[in-house]
């Protein structure tokens, strides 16, 4: 697991910068914290509004990012007033926080804006906790949140905004998928019931530190739209936090809250955050939690019990968070998982008639993006297929027929990114041969994904033409590759063992 961090392909270098630049931003914000005077409690609360300024905010434009992160405060600063107010009433501080929770999780039906601020507002709260913030200390706190926000906009905006020089990013949403209402009312409900019950149990085992059982049980049902997909998650957070907490007690416990190398080890742990998020959420937990340790090795407060306490909390919101999937407006993973599948196909077939279209002289046509969009969607298809494929999954025949269909998808995948590549490049010429081959995969996607699960697409014309041309012989390559490898998709995603991955 640890080598796949840093053997995982890394287009363009974008989470190597996106790490990067979120250790300037948020070093940034903690001196401008600092210089301005605010006390420890404060310079903690601007560097964590720092970090989720840069790490929640994924709208698919640059002028999109800077509207969403400029209503982070918006937000953050009325749920800060709350938390704090409610500071001495138990009680009603229990009932507003899973109102807070619930209502972030719903927010998410209005996309990527939604989700990030719905992560701000449950997080403001969840640091009030954390911080144990009172109303007097709201203006100092309002001051290093505001300025937080805007020293990190300084680096992400305008230091280094390499956004500005690459095509928008494609979001792929599916029906009943996070970001539409079906999905977010259904998780706003599990989440309030997971959340209640995370706190009995978390008040059970301490009054001072319970919330980290609500905090747990909530970014679990993050970027999940299954039963499974939730179980892995909750999974992989308490191994994250289990292996992050014995890497405390070597690190931050000896070191006593020591200013400066503590401060190193943040902005490592922040680098580590930003660069495993996308690609393993164990090691991204992991970071989080040595984070979390140093954090409260500064407050003085930190020792072998305090983590163990922190592991525990973990265990109990991700317990609550599986019992409200398995039992509360549930959601298969093959219901899932089915519909990604079903999504991709149909991406393969518009990226495979676009690039033909390329070849046939279009030069309206582009397949980038489409590439692309393809390349998201199985990374959603993964996701979803995680459950299937995890080791701990007692149906060896499943587990098989899922791993074939992953590694099937990734060979389509090539192909059709090979296949778009030759098309842009100029001196290709368009074969009539191509136009039959198109129609070919056209026809085995139609096999494997039916039309009906979304809005049906035409399918590009391509045109045939009379001559051969040897450009287009890697290209024909490329799609007999390409429709070799569907029409082997259908074995595992029609095998009736314990139901198709793909309905027939």
């Amino acid at each position: 697991m640890l080598k796949r961090i840093f053997v995982c392909p890394d287009p363009g270098r974008l989470r190597l910068y996106g790490a990067a630049r979120a250790v300037l931003g948020i070093g940034l914000a903690v001196l401008v914290c600092g210089a301005a005077g605010h006390p420890l409690a404060g310079v903690i609360t601007g560097g964590l509004a720092a970090l989720l300024a840069l790490f929640t905010v994924t709208d698919t434009t640059v002028r999109g990012q800077a509207v969403t992160t400029a209503l982070l405060p918006a937000v953050g600063l009325p749920v800060l007033a709350l938390a704090s107010a409610l500071h001495d009433h138990p009680r009603a501080r229990d009932a507003a926080f899973l109102v807070v929770a619930g209502a972030g999780v719903y927010a998410r039906r209005w996309g990527p804006r939604g989700n990030a601020l719905g992560v701000f507002g449950f997080m403001t709260f969840f640091v009030a906790q954390f911080l144990h913030t009172v109303p007097a200390q709201l203006p100092g706190l309002y001051s290093a949140l505001l300025l937080a926000v805007i020293a990190s906009s300084v680096v992400r905006f305008g230091v280094w905004c390499y956004e500005r020089r690459l095509p928008p990013p494609t979001l792929p949403l599916l029906p009943g998928a996070p970001g539409t209402a079906r999905t977010t009312t259904r998780q706003a409900v599990q989440m309030a019931a997971a959340g209640a019950l995370a706190l009995y149990v978390g008040q059970t085992l301490s009054q001072d530190r319970w919330y980290w059982a609500v905090g747990a049980a909530w970014w679990i049902f993050v970027n999940t739209a299954s039963r499974g997909e939730t179980l892995v998650r909750g999974f992989r957070r308490v191994v994250g936090t289990a292996v992050g907490s014995a890497a405390g007690l070597i690190i931050a416990v000896p070191l006593h809250g020591a200013t400066a190398p503590t401060a190193a080890l943040v902005a490592l742990c922040v680098f580590g955050i930003f660069y495993t998020a996308a690609v393993s959420y164990s090691w991204m937990i992991f970071f989080v939690t040595v984070m979390v340790g140093l954090l409260y090795g500064l407050l003085g407060v930190l020792d072998p019990a305090l983590l163990a306490l922190r592991l525990a909390q973990t265990g109990v919101g991700a317990l609550g968070a599986a019992l409200a999937v398995l039992l509360l407006l549930p959601v298969t993973t093959h219901a899932v998982t089915d519909a990604w599948i079903q999504q991709a196909l149909r991406c393969v077939h518009r990226c495979t008639t676009t690039a033909a279209r390329r070849l046939a002289g279009d030069e309206q046509a582009d397949p980038g993006p489409l590439a692309a969009e393809l390349e998201a969607l199985l990374g959603r298809v993964r996701m979803s297929l995680a459950p299937l494929v995890h080791p701990l999954n007692p149906s060896r025949a499943r587990r098989a027929r899922a791993r074939h269909v992953l590694v099937l998808l990734d060979d389509c995948a090539r192909e059709v990114r090979a296949f778009a590549a030759v098309a842009a490049d100029p001196t290709a010429a368009h074969d009539a041969r191509l136009a039959a081959a198109c129609r070919r995969v056209e026809a085995a996607v139609r096999e494997l994904a039916p039309p009906g699960a979304e809005p049906a697409r035409p399918a590009a014309d391509v045109p045939d033409a009379p001559h051969h041309h040897p450009g287009a012989e890697a290209a024909l390559a490329h799609l007999h590759n390409l429709e070799r490898a569907l029409g082997d998709l259908s074995t595992p995603l029609r095998t009736a063992s314990r139901g198709p991955l793909v309905p027939a």
